[in-house]
């Protein structure tokens, strides 16, 4: 983002200029300092060049750049504290350590730019930056001392060391320049340490191919976090069905023996039977919940015959059309199956359908569902009616969500998930059969 350019007048009653001048100031000392060290660390690294020291040395020099910049993004905010703070365009290492940070560094486009940035400051930018403040601030400081000066020696003074003045009309003359002069060069300064801030922004910023980097950084790390919490969510889902239903199972059974045993009529049958249905109820949750933690027949089966399964307990009447072309990855299939089964659950919560309808196509690259319902329409994803969380749960896998919901109805819900069909499985060699040996004719013994 440019940096705006002084404007006179109002420019001049703000603290910018004195800003300006601290940026250029600090600016040429920390460019002295930098040249000071990288010239140590080339001639250092040049002469040890043909020793093992040598080389650490040159990784040092060309890694540089990297603290040199991150000063210098601080000290942006000196110039103009009121702007974005400049980002950092390097990405984080894969493994600890200082090794695998250095070889991160040494492949980013980053490190190089920093390190041109670098070289510039301290061979050509910190000589004008303290040039400029220089000129802006000494040389209207002088003129304007001019009385002074004269006043103090009696006889002559010697403005910008240029002109000798020896009476009070050409030294009045000499501190008006310089008040005149005063607000045009702190302008000039202001100018100059923008397009100095810009080159800063310009050259210590994420790149477009560092802006890709870390799209792709990004997009890596959601479909790891989701394919993690899927997986943990299936894991929940054995638990449960493996461990906490089968003993809801077995609690069930031994209460229904315990009210054989009591004695019909008594308040022991009375209140074991009251338990026998709870632990019924309790049973009938868990397994809706495990259902729909994962449900089993969208694991053995697919996305069609899951959605036919979650369309037939559905409290609104479902028809179902699938056309795919075989299996589709899981989590293709996962957050279709969750969409449908949000979009029925809100349709039956929300819009008075009468019947809803599911489909589902693949065009080869991507997987299509839409659900529509005949109900008053005017779905809205801005008044918490559950379509934000589905775009969420959509765009995990990179997915778009649309909805076309006019007052009055009908309702389409449409989703669009790239993906591409799983390999058909080749079948399974069969053994060819051992082949049978012919049996060996038996040979009469030899009787002669």
């Amino acid at each position: 983002m440019p940096l705006p350019l002084p404007v006179p007048g109002r420019y001049l009653r703000t603290a910018r200029p004195w800003r300006a001048a601290a940026y250029l100031l600090t600016g040429g000392i920390t460019g002295a300092l930098a040249c000071t060290v990288l010239t140590l660390l080339a001639v250092s690294g040049a002469v040890l060049a043909l020793v093992l020291v040598g080389l650490p040395l040159l990784a040092a020099l060309a890694l540089s750049g990297v603290p040199f910049a991150a000063l210098e993004r601080r000290r942006l905010r000196l110039f103009d504290p009121g702007s974005a703070p400049l980002p950092d365009p390097h990405r984080d290492p894969d493994r600890t350590g200082p090794a695998a940070w250095a070889r991160t560094r040494f492949r980013e486009q980053a490190t190089w730019r920093e390190l041109t940035y670098a070289v510039l400051a301290a061979t050509l930018l910190w000589p004008l930056e303290l040039l400029a403040v220089g000129a802006a601030l000494l040389v209207p400081a002088d003129l304007l001392a001019t009385p002074v000066l004269l006043a103090l020696d009696g006889q002559q003074a010697n403005p910008l060391k240029i002109h000798g003045v020896t009476g009070y009309p050409g030294a009045l003359l000499c501190a008006a320049a310089g008040l005149l002069l005063l607000p045009l060069l702190l302008c000039g300064l202001g100018a100059a340490a923008a397009a100095r801030a810009a080159l800063a922004r310009l050259m210590l910023g994420p790149g477009p191919g560092d802006l890709a980097v870390k799209v792709t950084e990004l997009t890596s790390s959601r479909a790891r976090l989701a394919a993690a919490f899927d997986a943990e969510r299936r894991r929940i889902e054995r638990d449960l069905h493996d461990g906490a239903q089968q003993r809801l199972v077995a609690l069930s059974m031994t209460l229904g023996l315990a009210r054989l045993d009591a004695p019909p009529g008594s308040p022991l049958a009375a209140q074991l039977a009251a338990a026998h249905a709870e632990a019924g109820l309790a049973l009938t949750s868990l397994r809706e919940l495990v259902h729909g933690i994962h449900p089993q027949v969208l694991t053995d089966r697919g996305l069609p015959d899951a959605v036919a399964d979650i369309a037939d307990r559905s409290p609104v009447p479902v028809d179902t059309d699938f056309d795919l072309p075989g299996r589709l990855p899981e989590p293709a299939e996962s957050a279709g199956y969750f969409f449908v089964s949000e979009a029925l659950a809100n349709a039956a919560k929300h819009s008075g359908a009468a019947r809803i309808t599911v489909t589902g196509r693949h065009d080869g690259t991507r997987l299509t569902v839409e659900v529509a319902d005949d109900g008053r329409g005017g779905a809205d994803a801005g008044r918490g009616s559950g379509l934000t969380g589905l775009a969420d749960r959509v765009s995990v896998v990179d997915g778009r969500l649309t909805l076309t919901s006019p007052p009055g109805g009908p309702t389409l819900l449409r989703v669009e998930i790239p993906c591409i069909p799983k390999p058909p499985k080749p079948p399974k060699p069969t053994k060819a059969p051992k082949p049978t040996r012919p049996a060996k004719a038996l040979e009469a013994p030899d009787t002669r």
